[in-house]
């Protein structure tokens, strides 16, 4: 089980690597990337911000453990980034491998909306007029 933030650019075939598994018929793999646009900001986003509480790495890794218990989820990685990113930057990669593709979404969409609501992370918007602004707070 991989599970880390880290202020570093993200290797999504390193995450694909840490949940291997021959027993593995599915891996459903999400990659969150910086976009331009944000329906309740004013104007295009250049860059986001993300900033971690201390405790952030250990409730992500809470949260791996749990969906790990299930015997048939077989492996499970997930990297949310800090710092400063642009559009297209990667923000967050998580990877799970199951026997069989439906388990694999299901887990994976479960980590992602986990991570987003239980892991304390803050994004702040930089637009393109200069403006930045706390996002979800």
């Amino acid at each position: 089980m991989l599970a880390s933030i880290v202020d570093a650019d993200l290797d999504v075939l390193a995450h694909l690597a840490a949940v291997a598994d021959p027993r593995a018929g599915a891996v459903a793999t999400f990659v969150g990337q910086v976009r331009d646009h944000d329906p309740d900001a004013d104007g295009p986003v250049t860059g986001l911000e993300y900033s971690a509480h201390p405790d952030a790495e250990s409730v992500l890794r809470r949260i791996c453990t749990e969906l790990a218990v299930d015997p048939e989820v077989l492996g499970l990685a997930v990297t949310h980034r800090t710092g400063s990113l642009v559009v297209g930057d990667v923000a967050i990669v998580a990877c799970v491998a199951t026997a069989h593709r439906a388990l694999a979404f299901d887990v994976c969409r479960a980590l992602v909306e986990r991570v987003k609501t239980e892991v304390p992370i803050w994004k702040r918007q930089q637009l393109a007029d200069g403006a930045r602004t706390w996002v979800g707070l």
